[in-house]
């Protein structure tokens, strides 16, 4: 018995012993779910506040990015003026079209695809789309999408009668914008440049300014709910555009377009394979008055050829068309260099007079057999004969290379390029405008006999023919160096508060009496040297010619040009025409570019009225009766959207004779010659209203060569057509050439030239 119960004991106590390990063993694990789900609680608790406290911010950006649909309001670019306040580059006010797709819903699917397409293809007839195109924009899952921008307001109201008649009041947006517009077409469009289709500058001022100009874009903002409903109309948040500020350029529109005529006379009737430029400054404040490139382009519609590339444009390949437009919109008087030719001997003489090595009219310090030896070269002078002894007055007449060889030895390659780096050739000039060029030059310690030898008349390096207009502006302003100002002000549109762009004096060059003793040289070169086809009548002139030929192995031909500075006693202009591979009969500067220096001259020294002199003053070669010079010439009124009668009168009254074969009270829409064009009195003026454009007469152009002046006046006149002249003498050239046929009233131009020695450039 006690067994049996010792044994059942036993029994009870295990049973006792596994019974409280269970109950151990759940409140373990209690506790162990407890503390799990303690520290879950403190993770989510930390999580939550990490969220909110941390990240609580940027969450809410994203929400409110999730729930927000923003649209761009561009802002209107500055506009750029020309120094009289013409605008040359505004923005016109335009709309830009966009979609919401997903306000674009109605119940259903098949109602919203309905909804859609006909949005669509209203859309693609309006504006001229691609109708599939559209669609894809109009169905898409992104928030906005451009369908169509800086489209004219016509359209715009045509589309806002449509949604109003079909009632669609969101979904389609009308948002302001603006579209950059020229309004004289090419005018300085080489130097001005053009901005894409996002209104940002590409080339030019343009692109050099774009950061004031451009401003700052605005948006709008409109929030919705879960169901990509609008919230509310008041919700919409508006962030105005801050608009450009504007420029006013240096450069006067009237002086533009007269260097841009002759620019563009000279290279067509010298037919220059690479064109020209013409650059005019005032030498005293370094203001650009006017730059221009030729061939030039229209800056509204930028990517099309112009009508030198046009001929061959189909033919070229895509690459080929890229190069090409991108030399189409160069800026050559800034962003190319030349070989200067002879207008670079007056840096090189006004180093040697500054440093004592030689004076004006010293006789028989230089002498010219035809030919220069130069270590184991021979360099040859214009005038194979040679010019003998020659002072150094005579010696810059005379454009000698042999006794510009010879100031060069004596003046030393140190001393040169010590002259060359004060006159800014080295270096930019820091002209404010897009693709600033500079001059290549030998490394001084390579310059031998023959680099020095070609270096002192102009050849052999380069530089632009800014550079070298600044070089020749500091000469005649008393020997003091100006940085190119193009840009005179800039004004904030928001403000009217007016910046100015100061003059900047750079340094002192040459002294004052050496600026005298160089123009007095200068201005010999144009009363008895090479120079004389750059006379002006009733004013005193000085300047260098310039003919540079091609370098070795070179296909580009000889660069002619001009430099002229007026009134040679008390400079106001310079004038810089370099003219490139002419492939007429002649090259030289003297007979192809001067008179065209001249002709420019002859008409900004009266519009800037700076008077003239007695004209019993009159230089030796106006006295001729062949002188053109001495004909006066008159702009041409713009008669269109007058009528006949009005148009006649106004224009006899400005000394032209007028004919018209429409009524007296019709409209006239065309005129030939051209408004602005400059012609003598009694120049013949065609008149066409629309009803009788149509019958324009055509006649032949006579052969002109070997006439004066009078005499081909009056063979053009017997054809109804009219004369422009560059030079004087006879007729040596004519564009068009004999045999074309032109509309009566037009404008035939013919060079003259008398007879003059070989000897200058």
């Amino acid at each position: 018995m006690n067994n049996k119960g010792s044994k059942n004991n036993i029994k009870n106590n295990i049973k006792n012993d596994n019974n409280s390990n269970s109950k151990y063993s759940k409140i373990r694990r209690l506790r162990i779910l407890m503390i799990v789900i303690f520290v879950l609680f403190f993770l989510l608790l930390f999580r939550i506040g990490y969220l909110q406290f941390v990240k609580g911010s940027y969450l809410k950006e994203m929400a409110t990015k999730q729930q927000s649909t923003s649209r761009i309001i561009n802002a209107k670019r500055g506009t750029i003026y020309d120094s009289t306040g013409t605008a040359l580059a505004i923005s016109a006010d335009v709309d830009t079209i966009t979609v919401n797709p997903d306000k674009l819903k109605k119940k259903t699917d098949e109602e919203t695809t309905v909804l859609r397409e006909k949005v669509a293809k209203e859309l693609s007839t309006l504006f001229e789309l691609d109708y599939e195109e559209t669609l894809g924009k109009v169905s898409s899952s992104n928030k906005v999408e451009t369908i169509v921008s800086k489209i004219e307001k016509d359209k715009v109201t045509a589309l806002e009668n449509w949604m109003k008649e079909n009632k669609i009041s969101s979904g389609i947006n009308i948002d302001e914008d603006t579209k950059r517009y020229y309004p004289y077409s090419d005018l300085a469009s080489n130097l001005i440049g053009f901005c894409g289709s996002d209104n940002q500058g590409l080339t030019g001022l343009e692109y050099y300014w774009d950061s004031t100009l451009a401003g700052t874009a605005g948006k709008i903002t409109t929030t919705q709910d879960a169901s990509q409903d609008l919230i509310s109309n008041e919700d919409a948040q508006y962030y105005a555009a801050q608009n450009g500020s504007n420029l006013t350029l240096t450069v006067d529109i009237n002086i533009q377009t007269i260097a841009e005529k002759y620019l563009e006379q000279a290279c067509v009737s010298n037919k220059c394979a690479d064109g020209g430029n013409i650059i005019i400054m005032d030498p005293n404040t370094g203001d650009i008055l006017a730059m221009a490139t030729y061939p030039d382009y229209n800056l509204n519609t930028p990517f099309e050829p112009n009508e030198t590339l046009s001929s061959t444009w189909d033919s070229l390949s895509k690459t080929a068309q890229s190069e090409a437009l991108q030399k189409m919109w160069r800026n050559t008087a800034v962003s190319n260099t030349y070989e200067p030719g002879s207008v670079f001997k007056v840096v090189v003489a006004s180093a040697a007079l500054e440093e004592n090595i030689v004076e004006t009219d010293t006789p028989a310090i230089f002498y010219c057999s035809g030919v220069q030896e130069v270590a184991d070269r021979k360099i040859h002078c214009a005038n194979a004969a040679g010019h003998g002894y020659q002072p150094l007055r005579q010696a810059l007449q005379n454009s000698c290379n042999p006794a510009f060889i010879q100031l060069g030895q004596k003046i030393g390659v140190d001393t040169l390029y010590k002259y060359f780096k004060s006159f800014g050739l080295f270096t930019k000039t820091g002209i404010a405008t897009a693709g600033e060029a500079t001059g290549i030059f030998h490394d001084k310690d390579s310059v031998g006999p023959v680099e020095l030898a070609t270096i002192s008349f102009g050849q052999r390096f380069t530089i632009t023919p800014l550079q070298m207009i600044t070089a020749v502006s500091a000469i005649a302003n008393d020997g003091k160096l100006m940085q190119p100002r193009i840009v005179k002000s800039i004004t904030n549109t928001d403000t009217s508060a007016v910046t100015s762009v100061d003059t900047k004096e750079v340094r002192q060059v040459i002294s004052s009496e050496t600026s005298k003793k160089m123009l007095s040289m200068m201005e010999s070169v144009v009363t008895d040297g090479g120079g004389k086809y750059g006379q002006v009548t009733g004013y005193s002139v000085a300047g260098k010619t310039g003919t540079s030929e091609a370098t070795e192995g070179s296909t580009a031909g000889y660069v002619s040009s001009f430099v002229g500075v007026a009134p040679a006693d008390d400079p106001q202009l310079v004038v810089l025409l370099t003219l490139y591979n002419p492939q007429g009969k002649d090259h030289f500067g003297g007979h192809i570019a001067a008179p065209v220096v001249s002709q420019v001259l002859s008409e900004v020294l009266p519009y800037l009225g700076i008077p003239s002199k007695d004209s019993s003053t009159t230089n030796k070669t106006t006295t001729s009766n062949s002188n053109t010079s001495t004909i006066k010439k008159i702009t041409l009124h713009d008669v269109r959207n007058k009528t006949a009668s009005e148009a006649k009168k106004l224009l006899e009254e400005q000394g032209f004779k007028c004919s018209f074969t429409c009524s007296a009270n019709a409209i006239i829409t065309e005129q030939i010659p051209k408004q602005g064009t400059s012609l003598t009195e009694g120049a013949i003026i065609k008149l066409y209203s629309d009803d009788t454009i149509t019958n324009k007469s055509k006649t032949t152009v006579p052969d002109l060569k070997g006439l004066t002046y009078s005499a081909a006046k009056s063979t053009l006149q017997s054809k109804n057509l009219n004369i422009n002249t560059i030079g004087t003498g006879k007729v040596i050239s004519q564009d068009p050439i004999a045999g074309t046929e032109k509309y009566e009233g037009s404008v035939v131009t013919v060079t003259l030239q008398e007879d003059v020695g070989s000897s200058s450039h």
